[in-house]
Order: structure tokens, then C-alpha cells, then sequence
């Protein structure tokens, strides 16, 4: 099979292609022929190195969702998953290639209407957002900022906060042209990277999730209403500074909260149940997968390099 592995941390010209055993399910797994691979912002910095302590070397395939066709199963599938189209998480890598081998557990069948590359669109990045609200305490009326809007996790919490009945849906962004884009998924005040720039946006928010981190995180602790909730979710600003906690214990009197959160601490039950809804919601047309672009697996440098310039709206996608 053909796959992509990361030669040496760095560079996007660092993702190469290479021919590598195609591999055969085992007990509880399916082999699956990939037509479209999710690619995200955590690819972006295991490639760089940037996760190395967690134990991802060179050589590794990223690619954490993909959607395609169940070529064959192991002894403890049942045969009738053979055929069908489906959705899986690959556990943290592997799907930037043309097989894929996954657990029966990770994997959802793929509603009918649904193309491969809007599956990849929506299924990991909608349950971290759904869970990220859940984790903020997130509840209809209250005001919400999305800091860091335009990437996939951005697009699809716009999209649930807004169709949950958020009092306010403020986003950050870096043009207005991207705050129109998310205007019409659901954002009713776009503000600039430091959180200005609409008079008529609310003064505190209830909720703030935070997706770029970095050292402007803790003038966000100013934004938020008294008992509110700013959860990061990620840091492709990189990471705040070290003492960003005095900034939130100043204001202690008003209750303020921060914490983080990854769907790595979600029970893989309750991950695919919402990923089975929102799959299906997209199929219905009741939520919208933002494709930024689809690209050939062997342009995989190509698309981490727009993710480092900042270019994607939504999800990038890379084919066979």
C-alpha cells in the first residue's frame, strides 16, 4: 500500500511518500480502502515534533479519522461489515495511506448521503466541540466566543452553540472575509484576534473556547462574565505564558474558571454516539462540513504547509 510517514520532524517537505505492507485485520479489527483522510492541526505538530514526548518518532503515518470501504474483517467481526462504507479514528495514527487497519469499536457506518471527505470533516471535530460546550458547562442563553474560529474544531463548535440556543455566538478571526463565512454558520459578532472590533458584541462572555492559546490567553480572562467558564482546547498559538494563572487569581472574587480539555477523557462509547448523530445531522443537512480543499495523498506536504501559513477554513483533505 501507499502511506505517507513523517522522515525527519520539521519541514512539510519531511512528508514522503512510501510503500509499506498492506496490513491484514486481526480479532476485533477491519481493513479498511481509504478514500478520505481528516487532516488536523495535531498532525501539523507531531510532524513538527512538537509531541515527541508522547512517544511519536520519525517514521510515524499520521492521520488520525479516515472514511472508505470495508474490504475485509478479522475472526471476531461479523463478515456482513464486508462492502460497507464507513467512518473510523484510527487511535492516533496511520490514515494518510491507502489502508488502514482499525477496531470494530472506532468504527460508524457511514449514512448514505454522506460523501468520504464530509465524513472526515465532521467526525472528529464535532464530538471535540460537543464535549468542549459539555465540559465549559455550556447552557442555552449564555453569551460564547470561539477564539480561533476558522479551523475545523472552530467551524463545528460555531455551528452547535448557535443551533443550542447560545444567547451570543462571538468568533475570532483573522479577516472579514472569514467572519462572514462564520456568520452564516451561526456566529452573530465577529471580533479580531485580541477579542475587538464589534461595538454591539457583548461586553463578557459565559463561555470561551480557546483554540490558539499562546501568550494573548490570559487577556481572555478579562472577556468573561463573573462565573465564567474559558476552556482550551488547543494550542496552535503555541502555549501561554508560564505565570497566566496571576492573571486569573486577580480576579478572584469573580469566580472565574479555567480549564482544559481533550476527547481523549471521553469514554469511546460516548464519542461515537454524538459522531453517529452529527454524522447524520450533516446527511440531513442540518449541520455543514467545511471542506477547505481536497488533495491527493501525495500532496500531504503540500497541505501541512497552507495549515503552518494559516490558509484553511475548515478541514483539509487528502485522497488516494
Amino acid at each position: 500500500m501507499k502511506a505517507v510517514q513523517i522522515r525527519a520532524f520539521g519541514d512539510p517537505g519531511e512528508l514522503i511518500a512510501v510503500d509499506l505492507p498492506t496490513p491484514s485485520p486481526a480479532g476485533n479489527e477491519l481493513l479498511i480502502a481509504v478514500e478520505a483522510v481528516g487532516v488536523s492541526g495535531a498532525d501539523a505538530l507531531i510532524r513538527r515534533g512538537a509531541l515527541a514526548a508522547y512517544g511519536f518518532t520519525e517514521g510515524f503515518v499520521p492521520g488520525n479519522e479516515v472514511a472508505g470501504t470495508v474490504l475485509a474483517v478479522g475472526d471476531e467481526v461479523d463478515a456482513s461489515w464486508e462492502g460497507r462504507r464507513v467512518w473510523a479514528f484510527t487511535g492516533g495514527g496511520g490514515g494518510y495511506a491507502t489502508h488502514v487497519c482499525v477496531p470494530l469499536e472506532q468504527v460508524l457506518p457511514l449514512p448514505p448521503a454522506l460523501s468520504p471527505a464530509d465524513a472526515v470533516t465532521v467526525g472528529g471535530s464535532g464530538s471535540v466541540a460537543h464535549f468542549a460546550l459539555r465540559h465549559a458547562h455550556f447552557a442555552p442563553g449564555e453569551a460564547v466566543l470561539v477564539r480561533g474560529a476558522a479551523g475545523g474544531i472552530g467551524v463545528m463548535a460555531v455551528q452547535l452553540a448557535a443551533r443550542a440556543g447560545a444567547g451570543a455566538v462571538a468568533v475570532t478571526t483573522s479577516s472579514a472575509e472569514r467572519g462572514e463565512r462564520l456568520r452564516r454558520l451561526g456566529a452573530t459578532h465577529v471580533l479580531d484576534r485580541f477579542g475587538n472590533g464589534d461595538a454591539d458584541a457583548p461586553t463578557g462572555f459565559d463561555v470561551i473556547l480557546d483554540l490558539v492559546a499562546g501568550e494573548d490567553l490570559p487577556r481572555f480572562f478579562d472577556r468573561l462574565n463573573a462565573n465564567g467558564r474559558l476552556v482550551a482546547v488547543g494550542a496552535v498559538g503555541g502555549q501561554p505564558p508560564a505565570d497566566f494563572g496571576l492573571t486569573l487569581m486577580a480576579q478572584f472574587q469573580r469566580s472565574l474558571s479555567f480549564a482544559t480539555f481533550s476527547a481523549a477523557t471521553v469514554p469511546t462509547a460516548h464519542l461515537q454516539a454524538v459522531r453517529r448523530d452529527q454524522l447524520d445531522a450533516t446527511a440531513r443537512g442540518e449541520l455543514t462540513a467545511v471542506v477547505h480543499d481536497v488533495l491527493t495523498l501525495d500532496q500531504a506536504g503540500l497541505a501541512h504547509r497552507k495549515l503552518d501559513a494559516g490558509e484553511v477554513f475548515g478541514r483539509l483533505v487528502l485522497t488516494p
